[in-house]
């Protein structure tokens, strides 16, 4: 009897699903199997990990959604590429097969692991699942990878057809799925090492169903996206990226719904997942975005290092309110709006003149939803370094963005609770507020709520300066953004 082994990863879900598909319509028996991989999890700076936790409760959904199939997940806690190999020869398969990964080092994982079951002649597959188009399937005319959104996202929407959208049916050869060997449990958060977090507090439910309600919720907001999605105090976006990340929804689900519905919202929104593919494809054509600048001449940009700076960033304690709520909102979240990763990663680079690299590198620690291609994209976009950067003369000023996005500091009081005082006409820039109004309202500047670490007029002439380097001068006008 021909049998294969599933390996699930980023992809924590049992239905459209392509290695699992694939495995259940060419062999006969069916394993499936998940591991904890202490070469990820090893290096995680906090045992206190949402994301763990969230993994954790996806994969313990995943089990019992499998077994109530017929099947169930064999869960291990190990460096995983010994793990598979090992369990794929304990368990007599002819194959591995599993949904591709185009991180670096995920590649790395999956080359050792294909090569360690070629040694012990099990064979090793795996399948496009987690994008709509992978690798080189959008091209330019000229045959080389798009670096530039605009005509890939034409290129995008011009090849996609009803076949990239279909799903995989799954439960027409679910029959096929083994059984786990008898004892085969999930292992508890503790048993791994890690503790639990505020996750239920924040109403962060992980798994397959939580994944669909949410989804479900959102379409019928989806025609009022565009005009909502840029504000942080109103529910106006998906929040389904966490669920995208580890893969409990479905791209080809998401992403079908969004072009069936129509309209600008929905058009808007579809934008955004054909900007994860994006850059995926930049990830996978160019790995050394992983350390470096896309554009390689802006590597010499010197950037400056200043610990205290830094850490007033990361604390929420710039003395610019927008900015500062939106860094406690993802220290107490894991979370953080669009909008504001754009602003707060402008102000580290272009008013702290801090390397984007260092900032990249704190929200891969803390987002619950972080995915190095879109995380490294999102700072080398607003770094002015990447392949389809803003240009670096375009620079955030944090209180015109506060004033435009969180107009009467709804979104600001929630997380500064030390400015709910603060009138509204002065809530983006309260040290304008005039000294006995500031004692009336409970926030002395420099006392209850820190002064401005930089003065963001001055910020922006050093921003230009200092890019000099690259574009040969500094004086180019451009208004604020």
């Amino acid at each position: 009897m021909s049998s294969a082994l599933v390996w699930f990863r980023r992809d924590l879900r049992d239905f459209d699903h392509a290695a699992l598909y694939h495995a259940l319509k060419n062999y006969q028996q069916v394993f499936c199997a998940f591991v904890f991989d202490a070469d990820i999890l090893d290096a995680l700076p906090r045992r206190g990990d949402r994301r763990v936790e969230f993994i954790h409760g996806c994969v313990a959904e995943l089990d019992s959604a499998l077994r109530a199939r017929g099947g169930g997940l064999i869960v291990r806690h190990a460096r995983a590429r010994e793990a598979i190999p090992t369990l794929a020869q304990g368990l007599g398969v002819d194959a591995v097969l599993a949904n591709r990964d185009y991180e670096p080092a995920a590649q790395a994982r999956d080359s050792d692991v294909a090569e360690r079951l070629r040694l012990l002649g099990i064979g090793f597959a795996d399948f496009k699942d987690q994008v709509i188009f992978e690798k080189a399937e959008i091209l330019t005319q000229g045959g080389g990878p798009f670096s530039v959104f605009t005509p890939y996202k034409r290129a995008w929407l011009k090849t996609l057809t009803d076949f990239h959208l279909k799903s995989y049916p799954v439960d027409k050869y679910a029959s096929r799925l083994a059984p786990p060997p008898e004892g085969e449990r999930v292992p508890d958060l503790a048993t791994l090492g890690f503790d639990p977090t505020n996750l239920a507090e924040l109403g962060i439910t992980p798994g397959m169903m939580a994944g669909r309600r949410l989804f479900e919720d959102f379409l019928k907001r989806i025609g009022r996206y565009k005009a909502r999605r840029d504000f942080p105090a109103v529910k106006g976006v998906s929040y389904l990226s966490v669920h995208l990340r580890f893969g409990t929804v479905s791209i080809r689900e998401l992403a079908r719904a969004a072009r069936d519905a129509g309209g600008e919202g929905a058009d808007t929104w579809l934008s955004e997942l054909v900007w994860r593919d994006f850059y995926f494809q930049i990830l996978w054509h160019h790995p050394r975005v992983a350390g470096a600048s896309f554009r390689p001449e802006y590597d010499r940009v010197a950037w400056d290092r200043d610990p205290a700076l830094f850490a007033a960033w990361c604390e929420g304690c710039t003395g610019y309110p927008i900015v500062d709520a939106a860094m406690r909102q993802i220290n107490h979240s894991g979370y953080m709006h669009n909008r504001l990763r754009m602003i707060v990663a402008s102000f580290l680079t272009k008013d702290l003149g801090i390397d984007w690299r260092e900032g990249e590198a704190y929200f891969a620690e803390h987002l619950n939803d972080f995915d190095l291609a879109a995380n490294n994209g999102g700072w080398q976009w607003a770094a002015s370094t990447g392949c389809d950067a803003q240009p670096y003369f375009r620079i955030f000023n944090p209180v015109t963005q506060s004033e435009r996005f969180d107009p009467d500091g709804t979104f600001i009081r929630r997380y500064l609770p030390e400015l709910a005082k603060v009138p509204d006409k002065y809530i983006h820039a309260p040290w304008t507020l005039p000294p006995i109004d500031q004692k009336l309202a409970g926030c002395v500047i420099g006392t209850d709520y820190p002064a401005p670490v930089v003065d963001h007029a001055k910020a922006r002439e050093r921003t230009l300066a200092r890019f000099a380097v690259v574009k040969g001068a500094a004086a180019e006008s451009a208004g604020e953004a």
